[in-house]
């Protein structure tokens, strides 16, 4: 065998080892997110994972200038062993206050709060992924995006945009990151989206509902969040599809229900008495409008944790059930960071 042949042996064994430590990983960090939260992980994080891996520094650099970082359960990719601190839930670990237990954060966006998360509706597989503004009280749950990538792309169009559109910016700027941000593009197509060719405002255009209503989706019922909840019971205010609904009014009538506490406890118990009566749709809808609006309230947080837990108990949704328990005990926490800090 020549020396050329060896090295190519060579070369060989390694990408097969890294193929195994890779199989190793993801086995690894499955079976945690499966033990502890109950949730199946979706092939679509592990493409995430294997991008992140793949970035050159110049991508690594424009990722950075982007403000996303991967948070939340991708820490445990760095440790799939990792624990919580004495006396706190693993299920708290980015796990922000308004999270529905739907929601498990895998991406920080840097401002305001934002952050991305795997979306389960029925608390085992992932049905797309949801963003928002934990410290913006104006905005709801955006569900457009269907996978990791999907939403790292939509961002960087967007910053492309402001990049070329924004008249303030001087050429310098702009022929300093372009480049990088092109290359991020390229890469990013590399695993998903590559067949998409718009790029900036055209993209968003195309592929999000910032400038379109998005459309009214039959199954899912109108929630506070944004999010819509996956239930196909009756609710007290026969609330429409998800979509479908006059944000404002609806918002505006809630506000007023809450603030109330006669009403408030009036729906609380109507909520009780379906459930009783084995329609849990009316606990889990009002349970989650409580729990987005809880804003510190101790009687909101109560009754949301009390409908929502059995809620996803009646409707076989155990491991949100288990979320949602962990959440409420810490719901007061000061940060969301929760795991032991690597030795």
């Amino acid at each position: 065998m020549s020396e050329q042949e060896r090295d190519r042996e060579r070369e060989r064994d390694r990408n097969r080892e890294r193929e195994r430590d890779r199989e190793r990983l993801r086995a690894a960090v499955e079976a945690r997110v499966l033990a502890d939260w109950g949730f199946e992980l979706p092939d679509s994080l592990f493409r995430f994972h294997d991008f992140i891996g793949s970035l050159d520094p110049v991508e690594a650099s424009a990722f950075a200038d982007l403000e996303l970082w991967p948070y939340g359960v991708m820490d445990l990719f760095d440790a799939p062993g990792a624990r919580a601190r004495d006396g706190v839930d693993i299920r708290a670990h980015g796990r922000y206050y308004r999270d529905p237990p739907e929601f498990l954060t895998f991406l920080h966006g840097g401002t305001d709060g934002l952050h991305y998360g795997l979306w389960y509706d029925d608390g085992r597989t992932c049905a797309g992924v949801g963003s928002y503004y934990n410290n913006d009280g104006g905005g709801g749950i955006d569900r457009t995006c269907r996978t990791p990538l999907e939403a790292v792309r939509v961002t960087l169009e967007r910053h492309w945009y402001d990049l070329h559109e924004d008249t303030g910016r001087e050429p310098e700027e702009v022929a300093e990151r372009a480049p990088g941000m092109a290359r991020l593009r390229s890469k990013i197509g590399e695993f998903e989206t590559g067949d998409r060719t718009a790029t900036g405002a055209d993209y968003v255009r195309a592929h999000t509902y910032g400038y379109r209503r998005p459309p009214v989706e039959p199954g899912r019922i109108t929630t506070l969040d944004g999010g819509g909840a996956l239930a196909a019971g009756e609710t007290a205010l026969g609330r429409p599809p998800h979509n479908g609904a006059d944000e404002h009014a609806f918002g505006t009538h809630m506000a007023a229900v809450f603030a109330d506490p006669g009403e408030l406890a009036a729906a609380v118990a109507e909520a009780r008495r379906r459930l009783a009566a084995g329609d849990p749709t009316e606990a889990l809808v009002l349970g989650r409008d409580l729990h987005w609006a809880s804003v510190g309230d101790a009687t909101r947080e109560g009754h949301a944790h009390e409908l929502l837990a059995a809620a996803y108990r009646a409707l076989d949704r155990p491991a949100l059930a288990a979320v949602a328990d962990a959440h409420h005990r810490h719901r007061d926490l000061p940060r969301v960071d929760v795991l032991e800090p690597k030795s």
